[in-house]
């Protein structure tokens, strides 16, 4: 079983500066990728790389790693693209979704997540650090913010590849962690589950998840939103493109802290959910 943790960089100034140069370059170097990729019909991994691993060093910086992170990424997106477009989810080959979705290369933002892998990227869970490759050379001593819980499970689970984020002039690094499968077992019994509004959820064992809270913090963030639009200031439209997102986060949360413990008490007591 995969699970992800994400944890808050906490960069220098100068840190900063490399972590965003690299990940321009990265992203940079996979657009001139996914071009190569469509002009010349190489999807496959091996292909792809064996045409552009030489360019991407020589024309964007990347080292030998990182190069091969990037190519994996591009084959990584077709795939997905692939996949989306078997399942209808861009609409009939016909619509003009789907004709602009697959007529085109695909392109990476410039801050578009970055996978890094062990050769590139390591961590020093005493010290709450990670060392990572850069365009401007190994970058040592950047600091990293977790829980406890979070740098237990890293410490333990921690496997492959992490991917680097630049969210909200934040970042972040999430990575991926492999733990034991759960033991099957034969439920003997189910409990239902009810969802609302002003009860998030209620169990058919009489266990009750108020949303009253939720409710207040929704209150709350909307009062706030409404005094920034009001002033119409530079200051004010930052403070709100630094709020979007937030509350929908803060109750993906708080609904994700429900369902699992609901999950839990289903296992412990052999139900089925």
């Amino acid at each position: 079983m995969r699970l992800v943790v994400q944890v808050k960089l906490l960069p220098t100034p100068g840190q900063a500066s490399a972590l965003e140069a690299t990940l321009r370059a990265c992203n940079r170097a996979a657009t001139y990728a996914s071009k190569v990729a469509v002009a010349k019909g190489l999807k496959d991994r091996n292909g792809l790389q064996r045409e552009v691993y030489t360019d991407l060093k020589a024309m964007f910086g990347l080292s030998a790693q990182p190069a091969v992170r990037t190519v994996k990424k591009v084959v990584d997106a077709y795939t997905v693209l692939k996949a989306n477009s078997r399942a209808g989810s861009l609409g009939s080959p016909t619509s003009k979704r789907y004709r602009r979705a697959v007529g085109a290369p695909v392109v990476f933002r410039p801050e578009a997540a970055q996978p890094f892998d062990d050769r590139c990227l390591s961590w020093q869970y005493d010290a709450r650090t990670v060392s990572i490759w850069t365009v401007d050379g190994r970058t040592k001593g950047i600091r990293f913010s977790c829980s406890p819980d979070q740098l237990k499970m890293l410490v333990a689970h921690r496997r492959g590849e992490s991917d680097l984020v630049r969210r909200g002039g934040k970042w972040f690094l999430i990575a991926t962690c492999e733990l034991p499968d759960p033991e099957v077992y034969e439920p003997v019994d189910w409990i239902g589950v009810d969802r609302g509004v002003v009860n998030l959820a209620t169990t058919s064992d009489g266990t009750n998840y108020q949303g009253r809270r939720l409710g207040r913090y929704r209150r709350w963030q909307a009062r706030k939103r409404a005094e920034l639009q009001r002033k119409q200031t530079r200051s004010a439209t930052r403070r709100l493109a630094r709020r979007a997102g937030k509350e929908k986060r803060h109750a993906t949360q708080v609904n994700h802290r429900i369902s699992k413990e609901i999950v839990l008490d289903a296992g412990g007591t052999s139900h089925a959910v």
